[in-house]
């Protein structure tokens, strides 16, 4: 590590794109990591673990292609639907930590790192987006927002589409506010269908150097109660 950085040189990652082990999450320390485009990957008995990977997982909005199903139910069904933002980041938080993932046992949201982005999300920058129906949550997702770069973290469903409808509002609200792209880490089959792809750790990085930007606020802040999609 050199003396202003907290990480080493992100061109040290390896193969499987491990870039350090120790650290905590205190706020300074996840928002330098998301500045440079690293990001934890928390695994329960071991030391934290930090990850700039050689394959990137991004999804370019220009790129997106909604199936055409999801698309008629978005505009046959809108009422009593709705889509908020930093209404419940805690509901959200917990729901995508609890989530039953195809192929995968537990979590790696484990408690630590529900309190670390609590505690960002106070600060202004972790954010949610809530999708309801009646008044009752059917999923969510969220994300770290640092220079204009949107990190997604997780989604989650409790009702068919509704993980999908919080992410088409959380894009919807990004490229309103001139976000052209988010840094999804990995491509899962949802997002890979609606057009997320990997690029070379060279590609992500010049796309990360280029797409940081001051003064970028698509969320309403962490107190208020959201707004409708």
């Amino acid at each position: 590590m050199t003396a202003s950085s907290r990480f080493p040189d992100v061109s040290l990652a390896d193969d499987d794109g491990l870039l350090c082990v120790g650290g905590d999450l205190k706020p300074e320390t996840l928002l330098e990591a998301y500045s440079l485009g690293v990001f934890p990957w928390p695994q329960e008995g071991l030391p934290l673990l930090w990850f700039y990977p050689a394959r990137r997982g991004i999804l370019r909005f220009i790129e997106l292609k909604w199936p055409r199903r999801f698309q008629r139910t978005l505009r046959s069904s809108p009422e009593g639907r709705e889509v908020t933002f930093n209404r419940d980041f805690a509901v959200v938080i917990r729901g995508c930590a609890r989530a039953k993932r195809a192929g995968e046992s537990g979590t790696w949201i484990l408690p630590p790192m529900e309190r670390a982005y609590l505690r960002l999300h106070d600060l202004g920058f972790a954010h949610s987006a809530e999708a309801w129906h009646d008044g009752a949550l059917i999923g969510g997702a969220y994300g770290v927002l640092v220079d204009g770069v949107f990190s997604g973290e997780s989604m989650f469903h409790l009702e068919p589409d509704g993980g999908k409808r919080a992410l088409h509002g959380l894009i919807e609200r990004l490229r309103a506010s001139g976000v052209e792209w988010m840094d999804i880490q990995m491509v899962t089959p949802v997002l890979e269908a609606i057009g997320g792809r990997y690029v070379s750790r060279a590609e992500y990085g010049a796309l990360l150097t280029r797409s940081k930007r001051s003064g970028v606020a698509p969320f309403p802040p962490p107190s208020g109660k959201g707004s409708p999609e």
